[in-house]
């Protein structure tokens, strides 16, 4: 029995805690080799740098809260462009703006008193669809697309494109490509990763390293318009439980290894120069404190040379530490810690650490080593400001005709058809042409996230100049063959069309914001473009659906009142494309036929998650790899609608379609002072009508059970975002609240015209500052009069929405 015990034991020993981490990673070998000149060279650098010098190369602060004189002072080793970071806090700055701050940091970082030889520093910044942070600059299609084209020698000419119009901007890094493979789709970043299954990503990565960096043993490798790239984020970001961001993957270490460490193979073999570990964790343990997986794995195993950097603030997630101090994360192996706002703070700490021991002098010197080896292997030593290099400056790049070429191509080939009832398409470009939904003449909708601002929110056409919507680009074939096209977004028409396009989708968000816990189901809040696809259905009216998402999502619906279904994920800023494949040309013959496959399983019911190809059971709606073409049959048999009980509303609202998530209450107190009622807006009682009576101090609320936690939203800048409309104006002074903190928004609603609809937003961080512990809200919402007052409310939410940070109301 004893024996029996031990063998127990032992096997269980085997599959748990930092046993189950000793799984042996691949041997894998860069083609850029170790030079043995660069390696003597960084040793006589090393030997006359002081420590505070030293720890100025670990640190990486965002433009945002550092400048010039202060990475003159620190000797700041790196600095980086945050996906809301921009010159004067404009994002929408020019090219010769955002030129001018790259010269100013590096000249700052030159003229330092350096102890021996100058290092310059390294800028970087999240270009993962193209240099979408710029206005004017080529946007691709995002992964989730990419995946579909099954084109690897795209995927390194996009690569190339991108590293091209970043140096003519003075960008040396690229935090990409993201190598996550998505294993739940419910996560907000689905869009970022290029497939479900581990042979995609890993046939993509390299290339796209090719397409930065260019080629190990060739002159094109980290030379003139060629960038560092990253692999991203290591290890396991795409596998979390639930699909939940920064959340824990549970994988067993095989499976971590062998799903998600597939695309860092091939990374790594084509030379990649910098690794991003994630902000999850792995079984419990913060990967940015985890030293099996990034000093073992992947600095061990599979021999990576260059540097290692954390993302924004994780490290302060990492038990024990903050923001501002944390030697795990460089004892785990880190070399780089992103501290973007707490760089000031997180120096001081980590050179009191290297004075202590607590960061051993070993781990500094390797750490600044690695750093130093990809300054030199990208020539920055050389290289003289970023004005200066070849490229640079030449903001007719920017969206040059040959870069939208590559995205145009780029979006024909991701467009996956999943139905074609009686071969509707392709279209004549001569017929009469509805095109219709909020997505057809909106290029932020058809762009996603990391466009432009962090969450791709806030813009309008006007911000893409050289870009073009899916509307502009059906106007433009239909017309040159002598058809017609109208665009009524609401889908309304005086004359009857032959056909009808209907664009539609979810908005752009970027991480977190876009995790959908709850339901795969496609706006469950607001079925305002089904009801556009019925109606034309019942008008008789064939009609072709353009799907923009981030994800596959439960359509059901959506489909069975199509004759034509089209999932064009988010293809980014060359709506033309779409046009390209669904219409013939003008003498009638296919003009591109549909290429795409879907890179992620799309699923049969909306609670249908965790779906990937190779599960057991496998039952998805469309499986991975389904795409018809023109030849193929495509009509799709009437499908299910039925939702899954208890679905609820989306993450992040608070109250939509006239109720509250589950468990909550919306209610008065006290219930004499504030009558309530149904009313309605877009559809049967969607909004609640709320009536101060003026005898009192009175507050309507939104109660949370269990308790609220938007700590994470509060961190990422995000806001309270309510429509309204005002019945009769205010009498008396009105607040709005989360938690115990009050913000007055007396200005606000006393202007709004009575009887029309207006938006209100503020910051999540105004609530915190007025004492609202954000991780445990009680109260989700409360407005709060002491006077008569009427309002209506129709939808309360968490959004990213462009309001100032500080901008916390008036009275």
């Amino acid at each position: 029995m004893a024996r029996k015990i031990a063998i127990a034991a032992a096997l269980l020993a085997a599959t748990s805690g930092a046993a189950a981490q000793q799984v042996r990673w691949p041997s894998v070998h860069s083609r850029v080799h170790k030079n043995p000149a660069i390696e003597i060279r960084i040793d006589r650098i090393l030997r006359r740098m002081t420590l505070q010098e030293k720890v100025g190369q670990m640190v990486q602060a965002d433009i945002s809260a550092v400048t010039p004189q202060e990475v003159r002072d620190y000797k700041l080793g790196s600095i980086l462009a945050g996906g809301n970071s921009s010159p004067g806090g404009n994002e929408k700055a020019a090219p010769a703006d955002w030129l001018a701050q790259a010269d100013a940091f590096w000249n700052a970082s030159k003229s330092a008193k350096w102890a021996g030889e100058k290092i310059p520093l390294i800028y970087g910044i999240d270009a993962v669809h193209g240099h979408a942070n710029l206005v004017g600059a080529t946007i691709f299609p995002q992964n989730i697309g990419l995946g579909a084209t099954r084109d690897p020698a795209l995927i390194r000419r996009i690569g190339e494109v991108t590293a091209s119009e970043m140096t003519a901007t003075g960008f040396d890094w690229d935090f990409s490509p993201t190598l996550a493979v998505v294993r739940d789709d419910r996560w907000g970043r689905t869009f970022e990763g290029f497939s479900e299954d581990p042979s995609v990503t890993r046939s993509y990565a390299g290339m796209m390293v090719e397409g930065l960096q260019g080629r190990p043993g060739t002159r094109s490798f980290l030379g003139p318009g060629r960038v560092v790239a990253t692999a991203k984020h290591f290890v396991g970001d795409g596998g979390t439980d639930g699909g939940k961001d920064q959340g824990d993957n549970l994988s067993t270490p095989r499976q971590l290894r062998d799903i998600h460490g597939a695309g860092y193979i091939t990374a790594i073999e084509a030379g990649v120069q910098s690794a991003m570990v994630s902000f999850s964790s792995v079984r419990g343990q913060r990967m940015h404190s985890n030293k099996a997986l990034v000093t073992g794995a992947l600095k061990g195993d599979m021999h990576f040379d260059g540097l290692v950097v954390g993302d924004w603030n994780a490290h302060g997630q990492v038990p024990g530490c903050t923001a501002t101090s944390c030697s795990a994360a460089y004892n785990a192996g880190l070399d780089m810690l992103m501290a973007p706002d707490s760089w000031k703070g997180l120096y001081a700490s980590t050179l009191a650490e290297a004075k202590s021991g607590e960061i051993p002098m070993s781990r500094i010197d390797d750490a600044v080593r690695r750093i130093l080896r990809v300054k030199l292997r990208a020539h920055l030593f050389e290289k003289g400001p970023p004005s200066s290099r070849p490229g640079a400056g030449n903001f007719a790049l920017l969206g040059a005709p040959d870069h939208r070429a590559v995205a145009r191509q780029a979006v024909r080939e991701s467009l996956v058809l999943l139905k074609n009832r009686a071969n509707l398409l392709p279209l004549s470009p001569k017929l009469n042409v509805l095109v219709a939904g909020d997505g057809a003449d909106n290029i932020s909708k058809q762009s996603g996230g990391w466009t432009i601002s962090w969450q791709g929110t806030g813009l309008t056409n006007a911000d893409f100049p050289r870009a073009q919507s899916i509307w502009s680009g059906i106007d433009e074939a239909v017309k040159s063959a002598g058809g017609h096209a109208t665009l009524s977004v609401d889908g309304s028409f005086a004359a009857k069309p032959e056909v009808a396009i209907v664009v539609f989708g979810e908005d752009p968000y970027a991480e977190f914001v876009g995790d959908r816990p709850r339901s795969l189901e496609y706006s469950p809040a607001d079925k305002k473009d089904l009801d556009l696809l019925r109606r034309l259905k019942a008008a008789g009216i064939a009609t072709v659906s353009i799907f923009l998402s981030g994800r596959p999502m439960w359509v059901n619906p959506e489909l069975n009142a199509s004759d034509a279904f089209v999932a064009a994920f988010l293809p980014g800023g060359e709506g033309g494309g779409i046009a390209d494949v669904v219409f013939r040309a003008a003498q009638g013959g296919v003009r591109n036929d549909f290429h795409g496959k879907l890179s992620y399983s799309w699923p049969r019911r909306a609670d249908q998650t965790a779906l990937n190809v190779g599960d057991k059971p496998y039952d998805p709606l469309f499986a991975f790899g389904y795409g018809l073409r023109y030849a193929q049959p495509g009509d799709v048999a009437a499908l299910s609608e039925d939702r899954p009980a208890g679905g609820g509303l989306p993450e992040g609202v608070l109250f939509g379609r006239g109720t509250v998530p589950q468990g909550w209450s919306f209610a008065a107190t006290p219930p004499t002072s504030v009558a309530m009622k149904g009313v309605d807006r877009r559809s049967q009682e969607d909004s609640r009508q709320l009536s101060w009576s003026g005898t009192g101090t009175a507050s309507a609320i939104i109660q949370a059970r269990p308790l609220l936690d938007v700590s994470r939203e509060t961190t990422g800048q995000l806001s309270l975002v309510v429509d309204y409309r005002v019945d009769s104006p205010p009498t008396a002074p009105v607040t709005i609240g989360m938690g115990t903190a009050q913000v007055a928004i007396g200005s606000a609603v006393r202007a709004a015209p009575p009887g029309q609809w207006r938006t209100l937003a503020v910051p999540l961080g105004c609530f915190e500052r007025g004492g609202a512990e954000m991780a445990k809200l009680d109260v989700a919402l409360s407005i709060t009069t002491s006077g008569r007052l009427g309002l209506t409310i129709s939808d309360a939410r968490i959004l990213s929405a462009t309001v100032p940070q500080d901008q916390c109301g008036a009275p």
